[in-house]
């Protein structure tokens, strides 16, 4: 009896499945047919909204291949099902918790079929599916509802931006959050929002207004999520763009095997399918690159969240936060305040009572507290905090770790204001660099190294380096005041004033070897353009208007009276040395501002200032170039500190066993489980790829016995067939190895 009412399903099944075939086919002829289906169907409809807890399998069974039936020929006949959409909704909103799981699945494929018809537009879909997505307890529901919505939204911005979905949805999402803040619903705005960020598909400030109310939520999943997008979102972002720019068709192998193997539709559509990949991989490498600004810089008003974060989770004894997301959160704030430059003084009171071996995950503590810091933070409020910092953690009866943490850790928060230190403070520390253990030397050298840079007046004569005293010597160190800020310039315009001049000093070199003393005046006097470029000057006079010459030969008199002199006689040697005695600094500052403020940068000028540009980065790759006060204080401004880069020092200088190190030399290389030659390497590497064997490979594991008649044939050819053969293998080889009809 049960088989036969299987079989019985099973025929009506196909009997539909074919009768779709046919109205797809045409539509007019079956249009009765359709007719009779649709009246079955509005009637199984109205027993399922009168009871479904109540309907048989069997009638299930019907139902569920009468919606699927409607809902691909829907668009064909559009005013007999106007009201199908509406059904379907119906059903869903009102009994998606007592309905059948494959006939739930098929309504809610059904409605996003409708919706690639264009027979319900992406509105209508959503907000259809989302409260539900909110409300329904079962998990497979909510996974099949999350992996739609973010289909179609994907979908509907596919080819241009949609404007009012996006507002729409944000708007909802905004809502969620904000209707009840301690409700868990708020979670699913969160991920929602996080995947369409991480897709860019969402790359505007409204979606970080609604992970911003998520992080001022109530509810501790809702604000961890939000905590998590600000701090994450946009390295997931650069992530899933490095993985898509990676997706690389072999052209050569697809169409390689179209051509040895039998053509079939399916080939041919794979083929088609990599040339449509590599064009659009094209447009996107020639289309203008998207400003994708990050998460952290579209926050309205980063002050204000940054004081509401810290009050509401942070300072706020009455929230049972765990541990671990308060430090997020933590991580979060003091993100924010060392990017946007903000001030929050009660932060840095209360980070006194965490700055303890004891407490637990303190680096991490050490790393946000490096983070909130920076050079418009007051030094007397970040004074007692690195005293305490010195205080607990370093001296001689802690642990090698533990100093070389708490140094390291001073050296980070002194990187941002070097003002905070005194100069008992730094001299004591320094002197750890006498210490016993490698991570503690490395992180007092750090520390010296540092204060050489910004700061050399505070150190003791004999820690400052040859640079820096002569830097103090010549007034080109100078310490900067509280709140002062360097001026802003053009990026390189050093080097290009220092290339103009190599350039001037080359034409004088030759022009004295070559006598001509008059041609070498000339080129004192050229303020370092190219005329045949671009002519700028003029002969007009000041008082017309026009353009003045603006080189003067005293710009180039030290030079003049420095060759003078050393021609002359010995007892005209002091003169040489009182002219040559301006301060280095000053002059170098003289001579980029004379370039930046009084001449106008030729094309020519331009294009080899970013060629010198270019030149200065590899070289700072290399390694080539001493790091700079500016590159110093600028670092971890855009990634943060880690509680990694706070216990560096220790790691690097801990002394790891032979097993750790042999892993280490280990990793990144292929396991060598048995021993492999070479070519046996390059065979399995073939054919991990895919690669078919050269037909000499093949013809060296044929049995002897199927080669012998074509080598004894070979042995009894005649002059003129041989030579017949070998003309045909060098046209074969020039058309590619294949062979002709005829060949």
């Amino acid at each position: 009896m049960v088989k036969r009412k299987v079989a019985a399903l099973e025929k009506i099944e196909a009997d539909l499945v074919n009768l779709q075939y046919k109205i797809r086919r045409d539509p007019r002829s079956y249009a009765q047919e359709f007719h009779d289906q649709w009246l079955a169907y509005d009637a199984q409809r109205q027993i399922f909204i009168s009871s479904p807890a109540t309907v048989s399998s069997e009638d299930a069974k019907k139902f569920h291949d009468l919606v699927d039936l409607v809902a691909h020929v829907a668009d064909l006949y559009p005013e007999l099902t106007a009201p199908y959409p509406d059904h379907l909704k119906e059903l869903l909103n009102q009994h998606h918790a007592t309905l059948d799981k494959e006939l739930r699945e098929k309504i809610v494929g059904s409605l996003v079929l409708l919706r690639r018809k264009d027979v319900i537009d992406s509105t209508s879909l959503l907000t259809t599916l989302f409260p539900i997505l909110i409300s329904t307890s079962s998990k497979t529901l909510r996974s099949l509802l999350y992996t739609k919505i973010i289909s179609d939204l994907r979908e509907s911005n596919s080819k241009t931006t949609n404007h009012r979905l996006n507002r729409t949805i944000q708007t909802v999402l905004h809502n969620l959050v904000t209707s009840d803040r301690t409700s868990t619903k708020g979670m699913w705005a969160t991920r929602i929002t996080r995947e369409l960020w991480r897709r860019q598909i969402w790359t505007d400030a409204r979606p970080c207004d609604v992970m911003k109310e998520a992080c001022l939520s109530d509810n501790e999943k809702v604000v961890v999520g939000g905590v998590r997008f600000f701090l994450g979102g946009d390295k997931e972002r650069e992530e899933l763009e490095d993985e898509s720019s990676d997706e690389d068709i072999d052209i050569k192998k697809v169409k390689h095997q179209g051509v040895i193997n039998k053509k079939t539709k399916k080939r041919q559509k794979a083929y088609e399918k990599a040339v449509d990949k590599i064009k659009r991989n094209e447009r996107k490498k020639h289309a203008p690159h998207p400003l994708n600004f990050s998460a952290l810089h579209l926050i309205h008003d980063p002050q204000g969240f940054a004081e509401q974060l810290f009050q509401k989770h942070l300072q706020n004894n009455k929230n049972k936060f765990t541990l671990e997301n308060k430090l997020l959160i933590l991580q979060l704030v003091t993100r924010l305040v060392g990017l946007h430059k903000l001030t929050i003084i009660s932060l840095y009171s209360w980070f006194v009572r965490y700055l303890t071996p004891k407490q637990l995950n303190v680096t991490s503590f050490l790393a946000s507290l490096a983070q909130a810091t920076h050079n418009l933070v007051p030094p007397d409020v970040l004074e007692p905090l690195v005293v305490k910092i010195a205080n607990e953690f370093v001296s001689e009866a802690s642990a090698a770790e533990v100093a070389s943490a708490g140094i390291n850790a001073i050296r980070e928060v002194a990187l941002r204001q070097p003002l905070c230190m005194t100069e008992t403070l730094l001299q004591d520390l320094v002197m750890y660099q006498k210490s016993k253990d490698k991570g503690v030397v490395m992180a007092a050298k750090g520390l010296q190294s540092l204060y050489r840079e910004v700061y050399p007046e505070l150190l003791q004569k004999k820690f400052r380096g040859k640079q820096a005293t002569m830097g103090l010597r010549t007034g080109e160190v100078k310490q900067r005041q509280f709140g002062e800020e360097e001026q802003g310039g053009i990026e390189g315009i050093e080097l290009l004033e220092k290339y103009k001049e190599e350039q001037k000093r080359r034409k004088r070199e030759e022009a004295l070897e070559n006598g001509d003393a008059e041609k070498k005046d000339d080129d004192s006097e050229d303020d370092g353009f190219n005329s045949d470029d671009w002519e700028v000057g003029s002969t007009d006079s000041e008082s017309s208007g026009g353009w003045i010459d603006v080189s003067s030969d005293e710009d180039d008199e030290p030079a003049k009276k420095k060759r003078r002199k050393q021609g002359d006689a010995d007892d005209e040697a002091p003169e040489l040395v009182d002219t040559s005695a301006h301060p280095e600094a000053s002059a170098e500052a003289d001579l980029i501002s004379k370039l930046a403020t009084t001449s106008i940068l030729t094309p020519a000028d331009l294009a080899k200032l970013e060629e010198l540009r270019r030149e200065a980065k590899v070289e700072k790759a290399l390694g080539r170039t001493s790091k700079r006060k500016k590159e110093l204080i600028d670092k971890h401004i855009e990634d943060g500190v880690t509680a990694d880069d706070i216990e560096l020092p220790a790691q690097l200088g801990k002394k790891t066993t032979k097993e750790e190190r042999v892993a280490l030399a280990r990793e990144g290389k292929p396991g060598r489980e048995e021993h492999k030659s070479t070519q046996a390497i390059r065979r399995a590497k073939k054919d991990a790829e895919g690669k078919s064997t050269t037909n000499k490979e093949k013809a060296r594991k044929k049995n002897f016995m199927m080669t012998i008649g074509k080598a004894r044939a070979k042995n009894k050819r005649s002059l003129v067939e041989t030579s017949k053969s070998m003309r045909a293998h060098i046209a074969r080889s020039k058309s590619g190895g294949r062979r002709r009809n005829g060949s």
